[in-house]
């Protein structure tokens, strides 16, 4: 039977770089890569409902419960099985950004939001979430602006969030590694593999 693959989560707020150096790492790790919401056929229902700016109207509480259901979902279809079949999983986003993004940011009870993330998983935590962090004149240099509904919140929502991410980071630091996202690709890739061979003991 193999042993169980590393769970690595990447974290941050818009234009942050995550999902670049997701995919990054995922290739030097020869890991799977996915992504929340939207990591599976019904995820990607949900992530065009929980994005898409034709969706009005939708309740905070709403929010946050779809995005438990899209990572329930998700952690049965693709992540739990691979990490059972000896893979490393690499995902951009997951209970992290709904504590940031529907419990900080929307003004939800935070530990109300992450327990239903982990009703929601069985209790799956990563082994390793590499936050990256950017100031938000570079967040929206890099995002062009608001591209989809949660991007459109407003820089006061987005500042929560960030808050939100800092708050988490700083409470779990065996778990949680901060990574200046503001250097070159190559620059913030070499710092987050620096972070998983650290913590992780990976011989990459």
């Amino acid at each position: 039977m193999p042993s169980r693959g590393k769970f690595i989560v990447l974290e941050g707020g818009e234009g942050s770089g995550k999902s670049t150096q997701a995919a990054l790492l995922t290739a030097v790790l020869d890991a799977v890569l996915t992504r929340e919401p939207g990591g599976t056929a019904v995820g990607a229902q949900l992530r065009e409902v929980l994005l898409g700016r034709g969706t009005t109207g939708l309740s905070d509480r709403t929010e946050a419960l779809l995005m438990a259901a899209d990572r329930a979902q998700h952690v049965a279809e693709v992540v739990e099985p691979a990490l059972a079949a000896g893979r490393h999983v690499v995902c951009d986003r997951y209970l992290g950004s709904s504590v940031a993004y529907q419990g900080h940011g929307r003004g939800l009870d935070p530990d109300e939001v992450r327990g239903l993330s982990l009703w929601a998983t069985a209790g799956l935590l990563p082994d390793l979430v590499v936050l990256l962090t950017v100031p938000a004149e570079v967040s929206a240099r890099r995002t062009g602006g608001a591209r989809d509904r949660i991007e459109d919140a407003g820089t006061a929502f987005h500042q929560r969030v960030a808050d939100g991410f800092a708050v988490q980071a700083a409470a779990d630091p065996d778990r949680w590694v901060v990574v200046d996202g503001t250097g070159t690709k190559d620059q913030v890739a070499e710092e987050v593999l620096a972070a998983v061979r650290d913590r992780l003991g990976l011989d990459v």
